[in-house]
């Protein structure tokens, strides 16, 4: 007997999920069956205590699927792994907050991490200070938030004798009868969920709302810069691109090319090496950003002129008529 219970020791142990309005559901009467360790964590694999329940009439039975340490590490629902506050993917908050992810993405030292987390979370307390963000990140979540439960996640799966064609229960099948569709959205992987990397839902989020900001990618692919205006007076070129840093957590020093401050117009040219991260920097300054105490404005950057443009066309002959 010491022995088992030695070898549970950092396992999970917990009296209620932590779960959000959604994947709670409109049923305040909603029964739950708990098993102690029934499945390994899906981001640290620890072993911890799984709840299963039926959200609502018509819905599909749910479960957790990682610990409650880990998702508040990341202050995230225990079961659909989107942020409890803003309801947003993770990719999506830690893109506008400027967070950077803490939590090993590796299989070495994930159990360790989560056991060490235990002890210093004190309660139902995240592991995120979203009060020290800047204003123009949390203006940005404000907007994308979903305010009302959204219960049509919780519908049932779809009838895989259906899509074969040879579902005949009819009405009385209790999944949809839906062919499935496969495109981008239709592949997530857990630990990018839950990390905030490669997240399909989150990035066409942050495309659409970059667009409808004005900050649409131009067509020219060699354009790898972006503008800033209404610089603040005691800008520096060295408080920018520190400010840029640190706003990019997913960008290394290494990849932004050069910052250009003009500091008699209170403006700036960030360049960047590559499109893709210049993608990711308009997405994540949708809504300006705060330098020096001023908000900032964020347009593209223009095409280069061609050195056809730049020389000056030769004059053409006259023919003059007799």
């Amino acid at each position: 007997m010491p022995a088992t219970d030695l070898n549970k020791s950092g396992w999970e142990q917990s009296d209620f999920p932590v779960l959000c309005e959604t994947c709670l559901g409109d049923n305040p009467f909603v029964r739950m069956s708990k098993q102690e360790f029934g499945r390994s964590c899906g981001t640290c694999a620890r072993p911890f205590t799984v709840f299963r329940w039926n959200p609502g009439s018509g819905s599909r039975y749910k479960t957790t699927v990682i610990c409650q340490t880990c998702a508040k590490i990341k202050n995230v629902c225990q079961t659909c792994l989107l942020d409890l506050e803003y309801g947003l993917p993770t990719q999506i908050r830690d893109t506008a907050l400027g967070f950077v992810n803490e939590a090993p993405t590796s299989d070495i030292n994930r159990e360790y991490y989560a056991q060490n987390m235990e002890g210093k979370l004190e309660g139902n307390k995240s592991g995120l200070d979203i009060g020290k963000a800047q204003s123009a990140g949390k203006e940005m979540l404000k907007q994308l938030a979903r305010t009302d439960p959204y219960y049509k996640r919780n519908r049932p799966k779809i009838c895989t004798f259906f899509v074969k064609g040879e579902c005949n229960r009819g009405a009385e099948c209790p999944y949809r009868h839906e062919k499935p569709v496969d495109n981008e959205l239709a592949h997530q992987n857990i630990q990018d969920r839950y990390h905030g990397r490669n997240d399909p839902v989150a990035r066409k989020i942050l495309t659409n709302h970059a667009e409808s900001q004005g900050l649409k990618p131009p067509e020219d692919q060699t354009i790898t810069s972006l503008f800033l205006s209404s610089l603040s007076p005691n800008s520096t070129e060295l408080s920018i691109r520190t400010r840029v840093l640190q706003s990019l957590t997913s960008v290394e020093p290494a990849q932004l090319k050069s910052v250009v401050h003009v500091a008699k117009s209170r403006c700036a040219f960030i360049n960047f090496k590559e499109r893709e991260i210049c993608e990711q920097a308009a997405q994540a300054w949708a809504n300006g950003l705060d330098i020096d105490g001023e908000r900032v404005t964020v347009k593209w950057g223009r095409s280069k002129p061609s050195n056809s443009a730049k020389a000056t066309p030769a004059a053409s002959p006259v023919t003059v008529g007799a």
